[in-house]
This record gives structure tokens, sequence and C-alpha cells, in this order.
């Protein structure tokens, strides 16, 4: 080899080697202009500012990224994937709101999603649920599903913007019926009560409800009477109250009659009785509708309570009261719509397991009811 070829050897061996290292320059440069715009992670379990979030029904947990992203949870929506798809479990975090915490790293915030301490409970309501609280006497209160709704909005730091209580009950008392939800065949009675926050009584049902804690009371309440009302009309509702002789909205009383009247198992023998007592006509003299507005609440009710005149005390009108006492299961609404078939105007549970007897006669009611007292399920606790 002459010089002049080792010259030319040399020369493009070097331009080999800045080729190479122009070519790493610009990759180093490139992640690091990468990761400015959106990639990376952030380190630690965040800066303490609380964000909300939302993993929607049937949404996978992997749809959450751009939403951690986009509120300064997680540094990048690809750093979050990395982490999720890398834990065993993330396959396991539940649909629903969840309390995060912004400048996660992608780890804190999939193992944050995976503690339940994090999860908004869901509201949960349950048959003979109240929109009070109730306080029973010689137990514990009762929650309503106001102080429900306004645990998950409000949470241990209330705020100007969170739904209390005070809040849900103003609009109750004074917001539109159709513009909350409330289904045609109950809009006129609702409409009669205004200013009275009991009057959407018994319009939401039974049911386990994930409920946006960034909501205001007006769109929680709409949001929950809406779905509600699709769950009662859903039973045929307008067609099975007309067969058995009610307007829709009498048998969604009736039905809370039942939730909080009957035990498991004798729902459609104690819409019969109610039936039956309606068309004699007599009287329902129910202890749960004079319950349904004293302070505290017990099984046996005195005289003086069953002398007081009120929408709901069946001692003391007659006929089913204005409003339903409770939000009533489907399993009471479907008893309403198909009650059983029977000759009876009483009962009474005789015995702390729940033994149920139904007669025709008051003769036999009196006997019965007596035995109720012997067992000392009928004792007061005052």
């Amino acid at each position: 080899m002459n010089s002049r070829q080792l010259s030319r050897q040399r020369t493009l061996g070097t331009a080999v080697v800045v080729v190479s290292i122009l070519l790493i320059v610009g990759l180093i440069a490139w992640i690091a202009v990468s990761r400015s715009a959106g990639g990376g992670d952030f380190r630690g379990e965040g800066t303490g500012e609380e964000q909300v979030v939302e993993i929607n029904e049937g949404s996978s947990v992997s749809a959450l990224g751009p939403q951690l992203e986009e509120k300064g949870i997680v540094k990048s929506n690809s750093a979050f994937q990395s982490a999720a798809m890398a834990h065993p479990d993330s396959h396991s975090i539940q649909p629903g709101f969840y309390r995060l915490q912004k400048g996660m790293s992608a780890e804190s915030a999939v193992t944050a999603l995976l503690d339940p301490a994090n999860r908004i409970t869901p509201v949960q309501v349950h048959g003979g649920s109240t929109l009070m609280d109730v306080n029973v006497v010689g137990g514990p209160t009762r929650q309503g599903i106001y102080s429900q709704i306004e645990q998950v909005s409000c949470g241990d730091a209330p705020t100007a913007d969170c739904a209390s209580v005070d809040k849900l009950t103003q609009v109750a008392a004074n917001a539109d019926p159709a513009s909350l939800g409330v289904p045609e065949w109950a809009r006129e009675t609702v409409a009669a009560r205004a200013g009275d926050p009991k009057r959407l009584e018994g319009l939401i049902a039974p049911g386990e409800y994930i409920v946006d804690p960034s909501a205001d009371a007006d769109a929680i309440l709409t949001d929950l009477i809406t779905r509600s009302a699709k769950q009662y009309e859903a039973t045929d509702i307008v067609t099975r109250a007309e067969a058995v002789g009610l307007s829709p909205y009498e048998l969604l009383v009736a039905a809370s009659l039942v939730e909080r009247e009957a035990p498991a198992g004798e729902f459609d023998k104690v819409a019969r009785v109610i039936l039956n007592r309606l068309e004699a006509p007599m009287r329902l003299e129910f202890d749960s509708t004079v319950n349904y507005d004293l302070p505290t609440v017990e099984v046996a009710t005195g005289d003086t309570a069953r002398q007081r005149v009120t929408p709901w005390n069946t001692y003391a009108m007659d006929g089913l009261p204005e409003t339903p006492i409770a939000s009533p299961s489907m399993e009471a609404i479907t008893a309403m719509e198909n009650p059983a078939e029977g000759n009876w105007l009483f009962f009474v549970t005789v015995d702390k397991d729940g033994t149920t007897v139904f007669n025709d006669t008051f003769e036999q009611h009196l006997e019965d009811t007596q035995r109720a007292y012997e067992s000392g399920i009928l004792d007061s606790q005052r």
C-alpha cells in the first residue's frame, strides 16, 4: 500500500468515527427532547395535591393513561402503560372513582389504584333506605341517602363546591321534578310537595351507585333518579299498577310499605293485605308509617305517636301515605305488581325468628299480637 492509499484510508476511518459520534449525540438529543415532550416518569408517590380520576364501566385500566397524564398525575401515558403491564395485579383494578395525587411515578399510580383506600366508596342504597338519617332507639343511626352522597362528594375535607346534605336537600325540595329525572307518573305528586326535601323519597331505587364526587348536588340527584326510573319502568309498573287498581305512584308508595313491614319471603302476602284493606276500606295502621317522621324510631309505637296527624301516619288517616316511606326494592315492587291470593286483613311477626302470621279476623289477630308481646318482639326500648 502506497502513501496515498494509506492517507485515504485514514481519512475514511476518521470520517466514520465522526459520523458515529454525531449519530450518538443526535440519538441522545432525540431522547432528551422526547422526554421533555411528555415521555419519562416522575419519582416518588406524589406531591400531595389530590386529583380524582374515573375508570369507566367496561373500560380497561390501560385506557386511564391519557387521563392521568393530562391531570399531571403521571409524567407520561407510556410510562403508565409500562408500569401497568409490569404489575401482575393491574387487571384487578375495578371501575369507579379514585383519589390520586399529582406527580406520582407510574409505578406508584398503579399501586395506588390497587389500594381500596383510594377508591371512592359507591353509594349503597339498600331496600328500606331513607333519604334522611334515622335515629334508632337502642341502636346505631341508620345513615340516609343524602348523608351517603355527602360522604362520597365531600370526603373528610369538605369544600365549598361539594354536594353537602344542605345542598342536596335544597335541590330535592326546590328543583323542577322533570329536570331531576322524576318519571312522568310521579311528577304531579312530587311537584305538589315543593319545599319538602322528602318529596323524592322512594324515587332512588336500591342498588350500588358510582357517584362522581366532583359533580354538584343537582347532577348527582338527577343521575340517581334517572337510573332508578328506568329500573321501575322496566317492571312495566304503569300497566301492572292499573291491574291491581292503583296508580303507578301509589304502587311505589305501597311497595315502600311492603319493604318496611314484610319479612323476607312474605312480601307478596303483605302486598295482598294492603290491597285488601284499601278495598274494604280499612285503615292500614302500620307502625312504619308512624315512625317515618319521628326523631327516633323503634318497632313498637305508642298511642300518642299513633294519634299524630301527618302525611304518612296510617293510624290517623285513610288510605296510603302521601309519599313512599323508603326506597322499595325490586322484590317489593314485584310483590305489589303480583300480590299473593288470599283474604288476609291482618299480620304480625310473633317471634324474634321472624315468624309472621296472617289471618282475616280481628279476634285471631289479637291472639297473635299477644304472642308477639310475650316473645318480647314488641317491647319498647325507650
